[in-house]
């Protein structure tokens, strides 16, 4: 019901967040137009035949594990090049599936099974993810990895190291930031895209 109203109200695309199909599937009855799963594809062997069928575009978050025990999954060699090689797996899912290249965007997933400084040096190495040549999206708002840079702030605290992290975002190569101040972070992502 929720989804139903605000489709109604707003007429930017709506994103579900969901890695379950059936989930997917009532969403994109309801309103939503992007799938965007956590999993990149790993968790739900329906979701990328189904995305595909439906016509949505989806956003390929990276992770390892589940959300339980994802940071004994945080063992990296080269933490960018690391996210970028399962990052091209999930791609790969995607296209297998039958969703279309121009239908996949990626996700670095900061702060999943990813310790702060782990998802420091990926956002500090954003440019080699934009190479993948799909659109970029980041989501560093309010995330712990901002207090650990810091300082132990409360997730309320974090709009300014949001700020950076957003202006980091958007010279890396990020098309788009998943923020909570919207109407502030337009301004500091115009200022990083000038």
């Amino acid at each position: 019901p929720v989804l139903r109203a605000v489709s109604r109200r707003v007429t930017v695309p709506l994103s579900i967040d969901t890695y379950k199909s059936e989930v997917a599937d009532l969403a994109l009855d309801e309103g939503a137009s992007i799938v965007n799963d956590i999993s990149g594809l790993q968790y739900d062997p329906r979701l990328g035949p189904l995305t595909a069928a439906r016509g949505a575009p989806i956003v390929l978050m990276h992770t390892r594990g589940r959300p339980q025990d994802m940071y004994a999954h945080a063992a990296y060699g080269d933490i960018v090049g690391d996210v970028a090689a399962d990052l091209r797996q999930a791609a790969g899912r995607a296209l297998t599936a039958g969703i279309g290249a121009a239908s996949i965007l990626i996700d670095p997933g900061l702060g999943f099974a990813k310790h702060a400084s782990q998802s420091l040096a990926v956002l500090a190495g954003l440019d080699r993810l934009a190479a993948l040549g799909f659109p970029l999206l980041v989501g560093p708002s309010r995330k712990s990895f901002l207090a650990a840079a810091t300082g132990a702030l409360e997730p309320a605290e974090r709009d300014w190291p949001t700020a950076a992290a957003v202006t980091a975002a958007v010279l890396g190569g990020a098309h788009i930031v998943r923020v909570h101040r919207v109407a502030e972070m337009v301004h500091v992502v115009r200022v990083a895209d000038a």
